[in-house]
């Protein structure tokens, strides 16, 4: 029996926030909510999402890693090919969802900015790169916190890749 739109989504929030709380990294754990939700991914992106945590390279300066993960699994679904690289046109579906997630990310929190958006879930900001702060954060549930964003941006990532193949079928 296959599962209904909403239960993917449902799952994805699931193993977003699993994911966030057990292994951390939170484009990663997006990247892998995502394909794991949707029984396809790959490994190359989930590498690549490595870097991209706290706002890149725990910066807390750059757009959410749950929301960057989530636009590169939305891509890897959507995205234009390599033999397609000199067709700008071609990224066009992939810059629409992408665009669509991010909108709806930031009607949800209000911002994508990593350490805007900790201030806003958490209450404060933290740097991660400090041992102390790090500390800190574990201690105040931070990641609880940033688990829920990973879920929600896992959840609406699925959302609209299963609409956009819906609307392509």
């Amino acid at each position: 029996m296959s599962k209904t739109d909403q239960e993917l989504c449902s799952m994805a929030y699931e193993l977003g926030e699993k994911y966030e709380l057990e292994c951390t990294g939170c484009a990663q754990s997006a990247v892998a909510a995502v394909f794991d939700a949707l029984g396809r991914g790959s490994d190359e992106v989930f590498k690549a999402a490595s870097g991209l945590a706290d706002g890149i390279g725990l910066t807390g300066n750059g757009t959410c890693g749950a929301l960057v993960g989530g636009t590169l699994a939305i891509s890897w679904f959507s995205g234009r090919e390599r033999k397609d690289f000199q067709d700008m046109m071609a990224a066009m579906p992939s810059y629409l969802l992408a665009k669509k997630l991010h909108d709806q990310f930031a009607e949800k929190y209000g911002c994508i900015r990593c350490h805007d958006l900790q201030e806003k879930v958490a209450g404060r900001t933290y740097n991660l790169l400090d041992p102390k702060e790090l500390e800190e954060a574990m201690r105040d549930g931070a990641m609880r916190h940033c688990a829920k964003v990973v879920g929600t941006a896992a959840s609406q990532a699925v959302a609209i890749i299963l609409a956009a193949q819906k609307q392509k079928a």
